[in-house]
């Protein structure tokens, strides 16, 4: 703008820039004069509703009383919609939902159905999956690391199924590792049955709600709900040993390794693991070499099995207890 050139006539270029008129309030204001000339109201603006998202409540979240009956009623239903992992989870969850709410209500159990069948692989049992993950949103690291290694001792040492509701085979058995292919095959070969059959879908079914049941008795537990039971009446009897069979147990990787050592004089003769709580696959190795490489070298100073470090030493010092025994 040139120092000759007024206020005035700059505005009025610049209305004419802006096509010669100016709107303000529903008034047409022209050139620089303003001359008010009545004009159609415009549409109003469009409101836009903002709303607030929820805070995400801190870790732990909140936990109320579960009923047991309708945990383990939800659970057997929900394993015929999607699955072992899925019906544990659903089990917990509807009953949090009901009694808690949020968090819980946003939680869709559907993200739990690919644990079916041990994750696809036969790995940790679905049920106790979906079971690990629900004890994992309620409680601090610390407590959920002990809550989960006594659902997964009770899981290795109990006749399962307990419910069955459905099934005509009354038929229980112990699952020798927290293992989907182990807890199965272990229940297949003591009935005699093909696996995918409607008779092994109904003991899975009652299992799943044996896990969401006992999750949800050991969580009324942990917060003060329930009182523990003085015995556990669903523990599988002692095994009979003979004269020359020792039973040992130590820690592994996934939780307490048993091992049944059988000695012919002063010599280690055979070792039986009966059961674990480590991962198929991961820690198959050292279950397939380091029972033989002590039985080949009669001592426990045998090397680790490649990737499998911990549960090679859980399964030596199982053996060491065992020999700790003999007479």
């Amino acid at each position: 703008m040139s120092k000759m050139e007024s206020r005035r006539d700059f505005l009025k270029k610049s209305s004419m820039l802006l096509g010669g008129a100016a709107v303000f309030g529903g008034t047409l204001l022209t050139g620089c004069g303003q001359k008010e000339e009545p004009v159609a109201e415009t549409q109003a603006p469009e409101v836009v509703e903002v709303v607030k998202e929820p805070e995400l409540p801190k870790h732990p979240y909140a936990y109320a009383e579960l009923d047991l009956d309708a945990v383990q009623k939800a659970a057997y239903e929900g394993y015929f919609e999607n699955g072992c992992c899925y019906g544990s989870a659903k089990g917990l969850l509807t009953e949090l939902q009901a009694k808690v709410g949020y968090p819980y209500t946003v939680l869709d159990a559907t993200i739990f159905a690919n644990g079916g069948g041990g994750y696809t692989t036969g790995s940790l049992c679905g049920a106790l999956g979906g079971a690990a993950t629900v004890i994992g949103m309620v409680c601090e690291p610390a407590d959920s690391k002990a809550i989960l290694k006594e659902l997964l001792k009770w899981y290795t040492s109990t006749a399962l199924p307990i419910n069955r509701p459905e099934t005509p085979l009354d038929i229980q058995t112990v699952s020798p590792s927290a293992n989907c292919a182990d807890s199965v095959g272990a229940y297949l070969k003591a009935a005699n049955i093909e696996n995918g059959s409607d008779l092994q879908r109904y003991r899975c079914g009652g299992l799943t709600s044996d896990v969401a049941r006992k999750t949800a008795e050991l969580l009324n537990i942990h917060f003060g709900y329930a009182e523990a039971p003085a015995v556990e009446e669903t523990q599988a009897p002692e095994e009979t040993l003979a004269e020359n069979e020792y039973i040992g147990e130590a820690e592994g990787f996934g939780g307490p390794i048993k091992v049944k050592v059988t000695m012919d004089g002063d010599q280690i003769a055979k070792i039986d693991v009966l059961s674990h709580g480590d991962t198929a696959g991961v820690c198959d190795p050292a279950y397939a070499q380091i029972p033989e490489a002590i039985i080949k070298a009669q001592s426990t100073s045998v090397d680790a099995a490649a990737g499998a470090t911990v549960s090679s030493k859980g399964i030596m010092a199982a053996v060491e207890d065992a020999l700790s025994k003999v007479k």
